[in-house]
């Protein structure tokens, strides 16, 4: 799918579910990771993780094109846009979106993150501590007791 057929959908969601035209532009944006969709509040486009049509379908893009349409017609008529507003819950139900967006192959899992390259353990109390860079150990001290660390 192209942004203009994406263009297209979105216009054509937003007159149906909100009785309102979407009036800026809607892109895809394969940067995206962890989130479906993002309204930007200072000039108000939208960009749309691909990941959500490539990995799911048709009705998963739709359900996240409509949770940031919520954001996007409730901003520009003056109420409540955030997550946590009520205004913003009663629309994204009355409509059909999406609370959450599903996860992606590209977000990072539980477990999954960083990769520990340097150990260390203080002198004092035996806390051991995991870094992916090296730090300077004549500079810091163990938050616990106050005693150096030694690398393992």
């Amino acid at each position: 799918m192209t942004n203009q057929e994406l263009q297209n959908l979105v216009e054509r969601w937003s007159q149906e579910s909100f009785g309102r035209p979407f009036l800026h532009q809607a892109v895809f944006n394969r940067r995206l990771k962890t989130t479906g969709g993002r309204y930007h509040l200072g000039d108000h486009h939208i960009d749309i993780n691909p990941l959500m049509l490539e990995e799911y379908d048709l009705a998963t893009l739709k359900q996240v094109v409509l949770h940031e349409l919520c954001h996007y017609h409730l901003h520009l008529t003056g109420r409540g846009f955030g997550h946590r507003d009520r205004d913003f819950k009663a629309l994204l139900m009355q409509v059909g979106g999406s609370r959450y967006a599903p996860p992606t192959s590209k977000a990072r899992r539980p477990g999954g993150g960083v990769v520990v390259r340097h150990r260390y353990r203080c002198t004092g109390c035996g806390l051991i501590i995991g870094r992916n860079r090296r730090f300077n150990l004549a500079r810091f001290v163990c938050r616990r007791c106050g005693h150096r660390f030694e690398e393992i």
